[in-house]
């Protein structure tokens, strides 16, 4: 059986940014007719290839080869132009617009005078190939998610696109949803077309690639057909190393019981989470994007109301309305979104870190900057903030001093409890380093941690314990050091839960 001729290639690819090195020396080929799975954990460099592949990062090093010729992308419009379209997670079209406008914007018939019954005509003859049970004249925003894929795949269609990205096209939808998009995929496939499938959900992954690229830390660990490898190999794949050696965990001594929640629920984003949480410890909870993690955590500190579950402080049953009560009660929540939840990036330092804890500096009945600039300096000093002063706007500063200077906010209202969500997202090496240490320090002091976070080195090597979350459920519960066979400590048995994996119901 002869190799087709490939459609395109990623050749000796690298990408760097200040501080992190997203890909280095990449390399992999896409045939047509054919879906490549293109897995890793989060922060393993997909995203850097997606944004590559569609001309929104440039290469360092390396080329991209399409047609018979190198490709230079300087701008989504080349990539567009070279047949590569991207169908992301969270759909990127104008909701008040059309479907159809929304199919050919950009390239509308007719030209600077658009031809609106072409427009119409072609967009309904699309839809029709794909079998898309709703009219081009629909407004974009009376569509579901699964809809607006379909629009998405039809505007790729409309361009007679030859790759088609997929980035977890499925996480927001139902089972008949996501059955009705793989229909649509094996057409694509059938028509020839070269489909990457970025997808965290194993079953997923076997069910609809044929071939399958693994990435860890920006490097390319294997690749080859998916009928040849077991889910198991993928996993050690992804996560790769000792983790133990890369997060050298602090022996602290856990103490009583201060958090439990129990039987919370709302019937839209999660059911039935209960946990304990104890002085000193660090609560992993790990999860895929969707499975819920955050919003069980918002709703612990208020920023949503649950249908039914009750959380105690000590004992003690917590009626929190709103953030307010949460900080008041000592749990406090650092988000995962810095910049639009977490900081007002036109204000100074000073100014961000005290903003949770004002009362405290009151003195008689007016504001203190002494008061303020005396925490300002201590905090940002224990956190290792490089600013050039503490009164620099900290949009100034880099991701990583973004990150202390919200963490040390909510220091500053004194807890007892900390969520951390996703606290080194989009920083630094040395910034994560930082992070992790200091985690360290606060479980040291007694304070109970509650980490969430989609890195699995991060999660095994800060944890105590690690609870996982699937699809708004705690899908299995592991305690370092203990268990056996699929309840034991292991990046394989936490993975296969958090992907609804054979190894779920034993862990549970």
């Amino acid at each position: 059986m002869t190799t087709p001729q490939p459609v395109l290639s990623l050749s000796h690819v690298s990408k760097s940014f200040p501080g992190v090195r997203a890909l280095h020396d990449v390399s992999f080929t896409l045939y047509p007719g054919q879906v490549t799975a293109l897995i890793g954990e989060n922060g393993a460099g997909k995203s850097t290839i997606v944004k590559i592949l569609t001309g929104i990062y440039v290469p360092d090093e390396g080329e991209i080869v399409g047609a018979g010729k190198v490709q230079h992308f300087a701008s989504p419009r080349d990539s567009w132009a070279a047949g590569i379209a991207a169908i992301h997670q969270e759909t990127v079209m104008f909701d008040e617009l059309s479907v159809a406008e929304n199919i050919f914007m950009g390239h509308m018939p007719g030209g600077r005078f658009i031809d609106w019954r072409e427009t119409k005509s072609r967009a309904r003859e699309l839809l029709s190939r794909i079998e898309a049970d709703f009219d081009a004249d629909a407004p974009l925003k009376t569509l579901s998610v699964a809809q607006k894929h379909m629009v998405e795949i039809t505007r790729a269609l409309s361009h007679d696109a030859s790759v088609i990205i997929m980035d977890e096209p499925t996480a927001a939808l139902s089972r008949h949803e996501i059955d009705e998009l793989f229909r649509i995929v094996a057409q694509l496939k059938a028509e020839g077309r070269s489909i990457i499938f970025i997808s965290h959900k194993f079953d997923e992954i076997f069910r609809l690639s044929d071939r399958w690229v693994c990435l860890r830390d920006g490097e390319k660990v294997g690749e080859g057909l998916t009928s040849d490898v077991t889910e198991p190999e993928l996993v050690r794949l992804m996560v790769g190393r000792p983790i133990d050696q890369v997060f050298p965990k602090r022996d602290i001594p856990i103490g009583r019981t201060v958090l439990e929640v129990k039987g919370l629920t709302n019937a839209t984003e999660f059911a039935d989470i209960s946990f304990s949480l104890r002085k000193g410890e660090i609560l992993g909870l790990y999860g895929l994007v969707g499975a819920g993690r955050s919003e069980a955590m918002q709703c612990v500190f208020g920023m949503s109301q649950p249908t039914r579950g009750s959380v105690a402080m000590e004992g003690v049953a917590l009626s929190i309305r709103e953030p307010i009560d949460a900080i008041h009660a000592g749990i406090s929540y650092v988000p995962e979104d810095r910049q639009d939840q977490g900081a007002f990036l036109p204000l100074g330092i000073r100014e961000n870190i005290t903003m949770a804890s004002l009362a405290g500096h009151v003195r008689n009945f007016l504001l203190s900057p002494l008061s303020e600039r005396m925490a300002t300096r201590a905090l940002g000093g224990r956190l290792s903030v490089k600013a050039a002063h503490w009164e620099q706007a900290l949009g100034e500063l880099s991701g990583g001093n973004q990150q202390k200077v919200v963490i040390a906010k909510w220091l500053a209202t004194k807890p007892k409890i900390i969520i951390l969500d996703e606290p080194t997202k989009g920083i630094d090496v040395g910034s994560k380093a930082a992070v992790h240490d200091f985690i360290g320090e606060l479980a040291e002091e007694g304070l109970a941690v509650i980490l969430v976070s989609s890195e699995l080195p991060e999660i095994m090597g800060l944890s105590d314990r690690v609870i996982v979350m699937h699809e708004g459920r705690i899908a299995a519960q592991f305690e370092r050091g203990k268990g056996t066979g699929a309840a034991a400590w292991s990046a394989e048995a936490i993975v296969a839960a958090a992907t609804g994996g054979p190894m779920q119901e034993h862990a549970a």
